[in-house]
């Protein structure tokens, strides 16, 4: 199949990119521990971030019980993860916080991609041997 020549969105031909690989956690060996570890972590980087309050342990509660269903259902997609997270907080009252539910989600996607050892910015792994061509 061609490409529509009237089609504006650039492929990875046309930019000399490369489609971004979709990332995947490993299949949960204990839901409710990465549950419990998510639940510690988003709290602690809430209290960093800007003052540590007591919301924060709920909304990273709230967080962390949405993970833990995802991933029990078979959720491994990262973006999917973020973005059921970010849908459900969306009910959630956020007027005592500093936070947004998308301020959460990206956070927990942040947390989600050091815990496998991807670098942010560039979606690199640490293992990953290929090298740019140059």
């Amino acid at each position: 199949m061609q490409p529509d020549a009237t089609d504006p969105t650039p492929n990875a031909e046309s930019t000399g990119t490369e489609p971004v690989r979709a990332v995947k956690l490993p299949p949960p060996e204990d839901a409710v521990k990465e549950g419990q570890w998510l639940q510690t972590t988003l709290h602690q980087w809430l209290d960093k971030e800007f003052l540590p309050e007591i919301i924060n342990e709920h909304i990273a509660a709230r967080a962390a019980q949405v993970f833990v269903r995802q991933r029990m259902e078979g959720e491994n997609g990262l973006n999917a993860l973020v973005l059921a997270i970010l849908t459900e907080m969306q009910g959630y009252d956020f007027s005592k916080s500093f936070y947004s539910e998308f301020a959460v989600a990206n956070a927990v996607g942040d947390l989600l991609l050091d815990s496998l050892g991807i670098e942010r910015c560039c979606g690199n792994t640490d293992s990953d041997d290929e090298t740019p061509a140059g």
